[in-house]
């Protein structure tokens, strides 16, 4: 079996042992004088990646997607999950002990509204969910005649025995030639932003925001360069930042004296009361700020202004050294993904390959680029059905030989300048009529993303139907959004600019999305085409407004075996037929022999 140095395909949950931990965490509850419990999937900081130690939804049920809560009582439970894992939850988890129930259908609140016992006391962790949050869940356990309870410690923690230790990985300074604006100077933008704002203090929750804010690193999560940590920057004062200093290195210190002080995060909340002292407004995010911090703030006498955290905005709309490093991390990790996608031509058909062999290839030709520090993502390798669900993950048991039909790979990689996020879809012998005709509806909504021109002010909601109009034409649609947004050598999933019903923020030129629309026929096969695109401005002729659109950053081959012609107009195929000649103009220098004949071939004109 190939190995791998990012990812692990150990199968790591025993069904077996959902029952007993149900079992262990309603008597700790009945000790504690507790009738349920919520077990949401986060950290402290409500991230969508978290270390080990803070996996508790995944010890307690045995789910491992991305994002799920779970409402234990002493007579039933349940788990939510959205549309991304209505398939998986229902493979990982034991649904006689543990209710699926789609979130967007009915959220936790709703259901704890209506299973709550009358008197019922649920307990939460304040610092595993957001002031919003709490609100929902404290107004659904009053309506139900219950009461929330927030608990000093966590009760999963107390039952879990062999629990990892919380991460101590060390952090880094980020090079300005990458980070492209000093952390003096970003610290100087924020302290205008909080004037306007006038909020006297800012607790910076989040770590990503912590790392763009200071130009660090580290590496305390899987494949997001994280540094766990919070700061509290007080309006026109000195900033101190609350981590392990065990994570600060000589380097990292000097770079950070003349900007912050170093604390130990056991501080924290009492630094926030004194800076709440005396009325003062502190201004916590409403993403990520746990409510603890806003129960601290209220509690030293001063106003907690949840909303959004200014840094966001400011990280999202990426510099001129960040588009740069995006551009090279995009042309480096296309002459991997292209080898890669030669390779498969030659190797699939013979049928030895199996998902993880496709998933450690692809990794092993980022590694030859001698410049890869991470994968982004565990890599989603799913032939046959298991390319039906959206957020597959290859373990040994659920490990597939890669057949005739469709190979789904949805991947990217972390450097120093970048990263990326690509999805291909890959036919494996003779596709089916109905596969072409399904790829190619959906290739039509990622081109119709790809040349949209939009107003300044629009935001991803009102472009996501662009790409599912195709599919909605035959009756089809996909369960997820089009697009997220990606980092600068940070997460690859990057608020708060997305497109998706849910996308409300308006795009601004600078900032990277994915266009990733999909379908997925539950049981037989999934289809994803993905690349990642850069809001620019756009310059129009008689235009009586700014206007924007996408430069495409993605640059490797879309599968021609999979498209049915008769489907595109004239206009879709000159996008495809320009954009697979960008790809062959941009890569042909870098390849070689059987890759560089592939490419020739893989990227001839529709229908040639």
């Amino acid at each position: 079996m190939r190995q791998s140095r990012f990812q692990a395909f150990d199968n790591d949950r025993d069904p077996a042992a959902c029952g007993p931990h149900l079992a262990a965490l309603r008597h700790e509850l009945r000790r504690r004088g507790l009738d349920g419990f919520v077990v949401p999937r986060a950290d402290e900081h409500q991230g969508e990646y978290v270390p080990p130690h803070a996996e508790r939804l995944a010890w307690l049920t045995g789910f491992g997607g991305s994002a799920g809560t779970a409402v234990v009582l002493m007579d039933k439970a349940a788990i939510f999950v959205d549309g991304r894992y209505t398939l998986q939850v229902r493979e990982q988890v034991d649904t006689e002990l543990f209710a699926p129930v789609a979130s967007n259908e009915m959220p936790p609140a709703a259901w704890i509204g209506e299973n709550l016992p009358q008197g019922a006391k649920l307990g939460y962790d304040p610092w595993l969910h957001t002031p919003a949050a709490v609100d929902r869940l404290a107004r659904a356990a009053e309506d139900a005649g219950g009461t929330l309870v927030p608990v000093a410690d966590n009760p999963v923690d107390a039952i879990w025995s062999d629990r990892p230790v919380p991460p101590r990985a060390p952090a880094r300074p980020y090079p300005l030639i990458f980070a492209g604006v000093s952390a003096a100077d970003k610290l100087s933008q924020l302290n205008e932003k909080l004037a306007k704002a006038r909020s006297d203090a800012l607790v910076v929750s989040d770590p990503h925001n912590l790392a763009w804010l200071f130009n660090l690193r580290g590496a305390d999560v899987a494949h997001t360069p994280l540094a766990l940590g919070y700061a509290l920057v007080p309006r026109g004062g000195r900033a101190t930042i609350f981590i392990d200093e065990d994570k600060i290195g000589t380097e990292l210190r000097e770079a950070l004296a003349p900007l912050a002080d170093i604390a130990s995060p056991d501080t924290l909340l009492a630094a926030l009361a004194t800076a709440a002292a005396g009325g003062r407004r502190v201004r916590l995010d409403a993403a990520t700020a746990a409510a603890a911090l806003r129960e601290t703030v209220s509690a030293a006498g001063g106003t907690a202004d949840v909303g959004d955290d200014p840094i966001s905005l400011m990280k999202a709309v990426k510099n001129e050294a960040e588009k740069a490093g995006a551009r090279a991390a995009q042309r480096r990790d296309a002459v991997a993904v292209t080898r890669f996608l030669a390779w498969f031509a030659r190797e699939a058909p013979g049928g030895s390959l199996t998902e993880i062999d496709a998933a450690v290839a692809l990794e092993n030709f980022r590694a030859e680029t001698n410049a890869l520090v991470d994968i982004s993502f565990d890599t989603i390798a799913g032939a046959g059905p298991n390319a039906a669900l959206p957020h597959y993950h290859v373990t040994m048991a659920s490990n597939r030989r890669i057949g005739e039909g469709i190979f789904l790979i949805d991947s990217g990689a972390q450097y120093e300048d970048g990263t990326t996020d690509i999805t291909r879809t890959l036919a494996v012998g003779t596709p089916s009529a109905e596969m072409r005709e399904r790829f190619t509806r959906v290739l039509k909504g990622h081109i119709a993303i790809a040349t949209a021109v939009f107003p300044k002010g629009t935001s991803g909601a009102q472009l996501d139907s662009f790409a599912r109009r195709p599919l909605w034409e035959a009756g089809l649609d996909f369960d997820h959004g089009t697009g997220h947004g990606v980092g600068a050598f940070l997460s690859v999933h990057e608020g708060p600019h997305r497109i998706s019903k849910l996308g409300t923020t308006p795009l601004e030129p600078g900032v990277i999305l994915s266009n990733e629309p999909g379908y997925y026929k539950e049981g037989e096969y999934g289809i994803r085409i993905e690349n990642l695109v850069l809001v620019e401005e756009r310059d129009i002729p008689g235009a009586d407004r700014p206007m924007l659109g996408f430069e495409t950053l993605t640059l490797a081959p879309i599968d021609l075996a999979l498209v049915e012609p008769s489907l595109l107009s004239d206009e879709e195929r000159a996008w495809l037929d320009a954009y697979h000649a960008r790809v062959r103009e941009a890569l042909m220098p870098a390849l070689e022999g059987a890759d560089r004949a592939w490419l020739v071939e893989a990227t001839r004109t529709v229908g040639g």
